[in-house]
């Protein structure tokens, strides 16, 4: 008999996807068992290939298990996909906007697809406009909103019937700390005010936190349930702070202490310092010589710790074989990350060789300012993060500097070139990851990498050898035939950065690399970057994770075109109101920048500017 409480419950699920290019079989669900409370806010929480999106798009109706049992209010699943679907509404992660159709448009035709009867859009259209903050915009085309805007339209055109189920699937991948708050503030304001019950997937565990349940999904199985006290619990009393010792990158601290794997399980920078997991309670010899006697600040762990603690422990049974649990005070036998940090590189001096230079650098399409005079110069191995709210004009600086973007004005220097008159050779110099995957998706991974390499000019010899040797560093030895289009989202970052590396380019572009990928996935990618740093490669980032800003040896903060803040992240931290007495962590920092610049009553249509 079908249970109205529930907005969701499955009984042990499976769903299987054959892989034509490998001829495998991926289990995407291995067993899922779980309940949902109807009007209750869930995440479904798990590393790449966890079976996230699979679990929605079998909510959502669009795909049929293979086995198990699975009610959405209370429908079968499997014999009546059609009568959910009438009573849900699914935000995929691409949701489909038409940008040459303005605001009103998209959702007329939305609510024109629904079904949706005049009489309704008249009472739900100006709801809608006023939570996503988008009526005085509504004749604004879609592709000239910025990228927190086009989030939230596509949020407004899911909901311009009233579902009683609402799936969102990592809503606020590629959105920065401003935007994604407001998504926030909407998504909690539909479960407190119409009850809504609400199911979302996500990369950021802070938004997890505020969720009433969490699912841990690791390779289709469910690794742990319940609210989030439950999942930090598996961490607390092992999560401390410590500051690096003087003169030390944070993130040099921070790889060291990753490198220590019999005693951490996790160091993540934060606010200056080093948060990390020990795995036991007890002093360690091993940390203690490696802190260099620096104390020990206990602190209540949070919902990626607990993450953290259950992926590390899966991983070490994983490898085993062993299905106990093993306990936090056992170490494991083998590293679970490869050490790739060398000595550790200080920040670099300022009398260091300056390989990127921008002097009073403007770019306007027609009579819109996109940068406004920005300057700033990046050191050669220095690690340099370009930040900002989705619109503030870091990807057109970006692109600019990459040489895909002719400057209106300004002086601009990349590797000893002038892009102004000589950008072709400035790109041989550089490597590009773009924010979205760009390589051949029918191609394989062996092709694309022969491709890039004969683009940068590696013939023979040499093109193997760096097609070996950055197939060894990613990780995609054995990979060659598998078309890259195939690849799970962790396995193309790789492969898009062997191919921007083929060439040992002395600066490397990374847009967003980080973008969607999870805690793990992002430890292992800095770690990665640090070690190319550390190595002399110059590093310009862009991210709107702002715990990342804290791997950079200075940052500079946009908003409309203009630089808001330059410097160490201690220095931007300082600007935006850091002290002993109240530590701000990056994106604190971020928004008390961005929202002083802004004024706090600056209409919408004056912030909203070309993505």
């Amino acid at each position: 008999m079908a249970d109205s409480t529930l907005a969701l419950e499955s009984r042990a699920l499976h769903k299987r996807f054959a892989v034509k290019a490998s001829r495998q079989i991926t289990q995407a669900l291995d067993g899922v068992t779980l309940q949902i409370p109807s009007g209750s806010l869930a995440a479904l929480v798990g590393p790449d290939g966890a079976g996230k999106t699979t679990l929605l798009r079998l909510t959502a109706g669009l795909l049929r298990a293979d086995a198990g049992e699975l009610r959405v209010l209370g429908i079968d699943a499997r014999a009546e996909p059609q009568a959910i679907q009438n009573r849900i509404s699914y935000m995929p992660q691409r949701f489909g906007l038409y940008e040459d159709l303005s605001v009103l448009e998209n959702l007329d035709l939305y609510a024109d697809l629904h079904g949706v009867p005049k009489a309704a859009r008249r009472e739900r259209y100006p709801r809608l406009l006023e939570m996503t903050d988008l009526g005085s915009c509504t004749a604004r085309p879609a592709g000239k909103l910025s990228g927190g805007m086009k989030q939230k339209l596509g949020l407004a055109c899911t909901l311009v019937r009233s579902p009683e189920l609402l799936l969102l699937d990592e809503p606020t991948v590629g959105v920065d700390p401003l935007s994604r708050r407001e998504l926030w503030q909407i998504v909690r304001q539909l479960v407190s005010d119409e009850k809504l019950s609400v199911i979302i997937s996500t990369a950021y565990l802070d938004e997890a936190d505020r969720c009433g349940q969490v699912f841990v999904l690791h390779e289709g199985r469910l690794l742990a349930q319940g609210a989030p006290e439950t999942i930090r619990a598996h961490a607390q009393g092992h999560t401390f702070l410590v500051t690096p010792p003087t003169h030390w990158p944070t993130r040099r601290l921070q790889a060291a202490l990753l490198d220590q794997p019999a005693c951490i399980i996790d160091a993540v920078p934060q606010g200056g310092d080093v948060r990390f997991i020990q795995r036991s309670a007890r002093n360690d010899t091993a940390l203690v010589d490696l802190l260099h006697g620096q104390p020990l600040q206990p602190i209540p762990a949070r919902l990626e710790d607990g993450f953290m603690v259950l992926l590390r422990q899966q991983r070490a049974r994983d490898d085993s074989g062993n299905t106990d649990d093993p306990p936090l005070d056992q170490p494991v036998a083998q590293p679970l990350t490869p050490a790739v940090i060398a000595s550790g590189q200080a920040t670099p001096q300022t009398d260091a060789e300056r390989v990127i230079e921008v002097r009073d650098l403007v770019r306007q399409f027609g009579d819109f300012t996109a940068v406004a005079s920005t300057s700033f110069s990046v050191r050669r191995g220095e690690i340099f993060g370009l930040l900002g709210p989705n619109g503030a004009g870091k990807t057109t600086t970006f692109r600019m500097l990459c040489g895909l973007l002719p400057a209106t004005s300004g002086f601009l220097q990349v590797a000893g070139v002038n892009l102004r008159h000589a950008r072709a050779e400035a790109r041989r110099q550089i490597g590009y990851v773009s924010q979205k995957f760009a390589l051949y998706g029918n191609l394989t991974v062996r092709e694309n990498l022969e491709f890039f390499g004969g683009a940068y000019g590696l013939r023979g010899q040499r093109l193997r050898e760096r097609l070996l040797e950055v197939q060894r560093q990613f990780h995609l030895t054995g990979q060659d035939n598998i078309p890259s289009g195939q690849l799970p989202g962790g396995f193309k970052q790789r492969l898009a950065m062997a191919a921007a590396l083929l060439h040992q380019p002395e600066i490397l572009f990374l847009d967003e690399p980080t973008s969607g990928a999870d805690p793990l996935a992002r430890r292992e990618f800095w770690r990665r970057i640090t070690a190319l740093a550390a190595s002399g490669t110059t590093i310009v980032i862009t991210t709107h994770f702002m715990e990342e800003a804290e791997y950079c040896d200075r940052i500079v903060i946009q908003d409309a075109g203009k630089v808001l803040a330059l410097g160490t992240p201690q220095q931007v931290r300082a600007q935006a109101g850091d002290s002993p007495q109240r530590r701000l962590d990056m994106e604190q920092a971020f928004i008390g920048i961005v929202e002083q610049a802004r004024g706090r009553h600056q209409p919408t249509s004056q912030r909203e500017v070309i993505a």
